[in-house]
Formats: C-alpha cells, sequence, structure tokens
C-alpha cells in the first residue's frame, strides 16, 4: 500500500531528528512560542511545530495549524497565511478528507499566486496533484507534476526536483511502466542524498520497495522497507513506520511467512492507532486476515477482515472496503458457506462496476462462479465465468498494450536526452570554427600590414608576453585563494574556540552554584574559581582575534552594516558577525552571556535598524553582503 508524504517547510533552518533531540527541541519551541509577541516570528515558530507533529500526532498539527492561520490573519501576514493553508490540506490529505484537503491548497494556492511566492505555488500544485493521484487520476496528476518539474529544473530547485522525480515514479509504477518509475525515483533518491534529506530518502526506499514488489523481487522490497523503517524510527515518524511496518508484512505474506508478516502487521496495526491513521490500519487488519486464511484459520481470517470492514466503513475507504468484502467471499468459500460468499462477492462486484474498477470486478466475478457452482447454479456461474474470462482477456492486452507504451515513452525519452546530448556537441563544434575563423581573420590582417616573418615573431612574443602574463596571474590568485582558505579555517576554529570558551564561562557559573551548597568545597575553592572566571572574563582578546579573521574573509562587513542603519551599537556588530558564521541562538547566547530570548529580541531590534520588512529574513540578508 503506498502513500505519499507530502513537503513542508522549515522556516529556521534546524531539522528535528534523534528521539531524545526532538522531545528536547519541541518543548523549547513550544516554550518560545508561548513567550513569543504577536508577529510574524511567532507564526513561523507555529510552522516548526506543524512540522514536527505533522506525522507524530495529526490533532496537534491541525490546532497548531488553525493557530497559525488566525495568526496571520490577525497580522495580515501573506506568506503565513498561505503556507497554515496548505499545511491544514496535509492534515485533511493524511485524515482522507479529500475536499477539505482540496479546498485548503486550492485556497493556499490563490494567495501564493497573488505574492508571487514560486515555492508556495510548486507545493500547492504538488498537494492538488497527490489528490488527484489518490483518486485514480494518474493522467491529471502526472499533468500538474510534469508542469512543476519543469519550472523546478528552470529555477535550479533541488528540493523541488527530487519531489517531482519521485512522484514520477510512484505515477508510473500505478501505471504498470516500472522501469520508467524504478528510473524517476532513483533520480529522486540522488537528489534527496545530495541535500542530505534523510526523511525524503526514506520516502524513496518506500517508493523502491514498491516498484520491487510489482517486480516480484520481494527480498529487494524488504531491504528497502527496513532502510526506511530504520530512519522513521530515527525521525519517531508514527505515520509512515506504520506504513512501512505493513509493506514488509506483505512481502513476507507473497513469500509465504505468513508467522512473520502477521507479526508486522500487528506492529503495524499498533502504529496506526498510535498515529490515528484508519486507512492504514484497515489495510493491516485486510492482510492479516488474508495471513490467517493461507494458513487455513479461518475464523481468525474472517473477524480481522470483519474489522477492517469497521474500520474502512469509519472513514468512508470504499475502495478498502470492496477490497476486505473480496477477501471475505474468498474465507466463506474455504468455509463451505457459498451464500455468505455470493452476498459479499456481489457488494464488490457492485462497487467495482460503480467506480469503473477492473481489476477488483475480476476477482468478485472469479468469486461469484466458484459460489454459484458449490450452490449449484450452473448457469449463474457460467455467466459469472464468462464476464471474469472477458475481463481478464482485457486486463492482459491492457497489460501487453501498457508494455509497449512503455517501451515507447522510454524510447522518446532516451531520444530526447540525445537530441540534447548532440546538440550540446553541435554547439561545442560551432564555437570551435567561430574561434577558428576569428583567428584566420587576425592572421590575415596582420599578414596585410607587414612582412609574414615580422609579424610572425611578434605574434609569437605576444602570445608568450600573455601566456606568462596568465600563469603570474594565476599563481597570484591560487596564492590568494590559499590564503583565503586559511583564513577561513582559522576564522571556524576561532569561532569554536569563542562557543567552547563562553559553554566554559557558562558551566563554572553553574558548579559555583553547586559549591555554595556544599560549605566544605566553598572554603576551598570558592575564591580559587571567582578569580579565575573574572579572568576569563575579563580577557577580550579571543573577540579582537575573531574581528580581524572575520574582517578579513568577509571585506569591510562592519561598515556595510553601519551604513544600512543608524546607531547600529558594537554589540550588534557583534551578533551579525555570528549570524553571517550560522552560529545557532543557544550558542549565541552563549557567546553574549545572555538568556536565548534576549537573543531573539536583538535580532528583532537588528532588522528594525536595517529597515528590513516582514517578510525578508534577517539571516539570509546578513549572508548576501
Amino acid at each position: 500500500m503506498l502513500r505519499y508524504r507530502l513537503t513542508t517547510l522549515l522556516f529556521f533552518g534546524f531539522l528535528l531528528t534523534i528521539n531524545s533531540q526532538n522531545k528536547m527541541k519541541i518543548d523549547s519551541l513550544l516554550a518560545i512560542y508561548k513567550k513569543q509577541p504577536l508577529d510574524t516570528l511567532k507564526v513561523k515558530t507555529a510552522n516548526n511545530i506543524i512540522n514536527y507533529y505533522m506525522y507524530r500526532s495529526i490533532d496537534h498539527a491541525k490546532k497548531y495549524a488553525f493557530e497559525s492561520l488566525n495568526l496571520s490573519n490577525k497580522i495580515d501576514f501573506d506568506t503565513g497565511k498561505s503556507l497554515a493553508l496548505y499545511q491544514l490540506g496535509v492534515v485533511y490529505n493524511n485524515q482522507d478528507k479529500l475536499d477539505s484537503a482540496k479546498y485548503y491548497y486550492n485556497s493556499s494556492l490563490k494567495i501564493a499566486n497573488k505574492i508571487n511566492n514560486r515555492i508556495f505555488k510548486s507545493q500547492a500544485n504538488r498537494g492538488l496533484a497527490i489528490l488527484e493521484f489518490s483518486q485514480g487520476n494518474l493522467l491529471i496528476a502526472d499533468s500538474i507534476n510534469t508542469i512543476d518539474l519543469e519550472n523546478c529544473i528552470k529555477y535550479c530547485d533541488t528540493m523541488g526536483m527530487a519531489l517531482a522525480y519521485d512522484f514520477k515514479g510512484t505515477i508510473n509504477q500505478n501505471k504498470g511502466y516500472y522501469s520508467i518509475a524504478l528510473k524517476n525515483v532513483i533520480k529522486g533518491t540522488h537528489l534527496f542524498e545530495t541535500i542530505k534529506d534523510s526523511i525524503r530518502i526514506a520516502d524513496s526506499y518506500n517508493h523502491l520497495a514498491t516498484i520491487e514488489q510489482n517486480l516480484g523481487n520481494y527480498k529487494k522490497a524488504i531491504n528497502y522497507n527496513e532502510k526506511a523503517l530504520k530512519i522513521y524510527e530515527d525521525f519517531n515518524d508514527i505515520y509512515y513506520q506504520a506504513q512501512a511496518l505493513n509493506d514488509i508484512g506483505t512481502m513476507y505474506m507473497n513469500l509465504n511467512k505468513e508467522e512473520t508478516a502477521i507479526s508486522y502487521f500487528e506492529k503495524s496495526i499498533e502504529k496506526s492507532k498510535e498515529a490515528n491513521v484508519k486507512a492504514i490500519e484497515a489495510a493491516a487488519l485486510t492482510n492479516i486476515g488474508n495471513s490467517h486464511m493461507q494458513i487455513n484459520k479461518i475464523d481468525e481470517a474472517i473477524n480481522y477482515l470483519n474489522q477492517s470492514l469497521e474500520v474502512s466503513k469509519s472513514i468512508g475507504a470504499k475502495r478498502r472496503i470492496a477490497i476486505a468484502e473480496n477477501k471475505l467471499a474468498e474465507v466463506y468459500l474455504l468455509k463451505n458457506e457459498p451464500n455468505m460468499a455470493i452476498k459479499f462477492g456481489k457488494r464488490a462486484k457492485e462497487y467495482a462496476e460503480k467506480n469503473e474498477n477492473l481489476s477488483i470486478k475480476r476477482t468478485a466475478l472469479k468469486l461469484l462462479s466458484k459460489g454459484y457452482e458449490q450452490i449449484n447454479n450452473t448457469s449463474l456461474a457460467y455467466l459469472n465465468f464468462k464476464e471474469f474470462k472477458l475481463i481478464s482477456d482485457s486486463l492482459l492486452n491492457k497489460e501487453k498494450i501498457n508494455k509497449i507504451e512503455e517501451l515507447r515513452i522510454q524510447f522518446d525519452s532516451e531520444k530526447k536526452e540525445s537530441q540534447i546530448a548532440i546538440q550540446n556537441e553541435e554547439i561545442k563544434t560551432l564555437n570551435v570554427q567561430v574561434k577558428n575563423k576569428e583567428l584566420t581573420k587576425t592572421l590575415y590582417g596582420i599578414g596585410m600590414l607587414s612582412f609574414l616573418t615580422i609579424a610572425g615573431l611578434l605574434y609569437f612574443g605576444f602570445k608568450q608576453r600573455i601566456k606568462k602574463n596568465r600563469i603570474a596571474r594565476e599563481k597570484q590568485e591560487a596564492s590568494y585563494k590559499q590564503e583565503i582558505e586559511f583564513k577561513k579555517k582559522e576564522l571556524a576554529s576561532q569561532t569554536l574556540h569563542l562557543v567552547q570558551k563562553n559553554t566554559f564561562i557558562q558551566e563554572l557559573k553553574e558548579n559555583l552554584e553547586k559549591i555554595k551548597k556544599s560549605p566544605e568545597l566553598f572554603k576551598v575553592e570558592f575564591r580559587r574559581l571567582v578569580l579565575l572566571l573574572k579572568k576569563e572574563s575579563a580577557e577580550d582578546k579571543d573577540w579582537e582575534v575573531f574581528k580581524s579573521y572575520f574582517s578579513e574573509v568577509h571585506k569591510n562587513f562592519d561598515g556595510k552594516i553601519k551604513s544600512l542603519g543608524k546607531g547600529i551599537t558594537e554589540k550588534e556588530i557583534r551578533l551579525a558577525s555570528f549570524l553571517r558564521m550560522n552560529l545557532t541562538t543557544k550558542e549565541i547566547a552563549s557567546m553574549l552571556n545572555v538568556q536565548p530570548d534576549s537573543v531573539f529580541k536583538s535580532k528583532y531590534r537588528l532588522k528594525k535598524k536595517l529597515n528590513l520588512n516582514k517578510e525578508t529574513d534577517l539571516n539570509s540578508f546578513l549572508k548576501s553582503l
């Protein structure tokens, strides 16, 4: 069963990783959010909280998405409105409430078009494409995704390209074009690896596993899904843990290792309930019922399949209901209760005819034929078998057509790539020809003005002088580059030293607090530690060394900052320098010997002095200087 993760944006740039750190960081985020005033920074913090909860607790994600939308409306922050509406689309998509998801995606897209935000437009369109995909409208989904891919390539958006290639693979896999699917998913995986996006790499592994499953390579599929599961566990991504566990169970079921399969399905059901993802829970229940049927535990199979029906009905998942009904028809045939089998087979067939699902209809007709045969109704048994055979033949022909179409698409794609390569070679050849013509004209002009021998000697001397000058210039540039690289390393080293020094001072202060509580330690150590602390705090040489290296690497940074705003203090210059070095808020707080909240306020004041608007990110602005 394949589900597709939608992209979410991180404003502050940090990534929530290992479990112990996740809890600490979400607590820190919530504390910051609670204290922040009503401004754009509060909206951005809310977005990061939504990203944390999206695949861990869907109810929390929904709560903060609505809060973010309300905050953005109050301060008329269009960027925040568009993003919050998109996040609500993701929430409702994950809850299989597709109409609501579509409404919020379109609302987000409307604002994104208004403010001409290319990234927000791309993600809203991708959300709409995934909705079309989930409803079986593969051609529409492919069309939207192709436009998105072309725009991402045009604007060199690596993340967008990776997502579009990966989704293109998923669409082609569902069309039955497995080699094209594999090629595109691998392209997406390589791009995710380039930008080191671990969670997306895991999603790609999951999609590769689905393709390998369709190709019958179950062991390869298990290997990919186990890699994905490990990453999901590291990120505490419960939603996708449930899917990966269900997928691994399916592979073991296909390998006729039912006991192992059942253990994975049970784990998937547990995780599905924890994440409140009923669609995956229903799929796992159907699969566990099917596994019990394969080992002839009929009553257990019926129990699990009925549970799957109830869960599927609770979310209106009609396709999932029909799949469970076909399985119930199959298990009642094994139990020699043909009337029950016919009852469920008819229901599945009715759904399939309304929704033009030939695969489910074919299975239902086959089961109905067997059911009527068991009650000796040979005419109905024959009619259902005849229709089953017609659909089977049409699906077989469709598979052949799909294979031919796949080969044609692959040929067209390779031909296009080949044409691009030939065009590039032709351009290179034309450039060489132009250079040769220019050289010929130059020599001809020289020959008309002077004797060929003298002209040749002069030309040779001139070329040699240019060559010597070029070599000297290259050596000089290489020397400058080496010097700059050295200064950068020294600057990084000095930055680390400053961070470590201030961290050390902070720890000393904490130790002093502990010493106060112990009279014995206080008498022996207190005076010595205070003297040491004063000495360390008094020495400001480290800052001067840092400043000198920073000035050599980032020319006239201080001057640029001061020229852009009036009344900028030396302390604010320090803050700007640390931000330019990509230090975290916690590290800056340690170096300035203040609380993290003070750093946020200082950043806000600096931004105000630099006359930056709400939408402009301070860190990005400083990097551009």
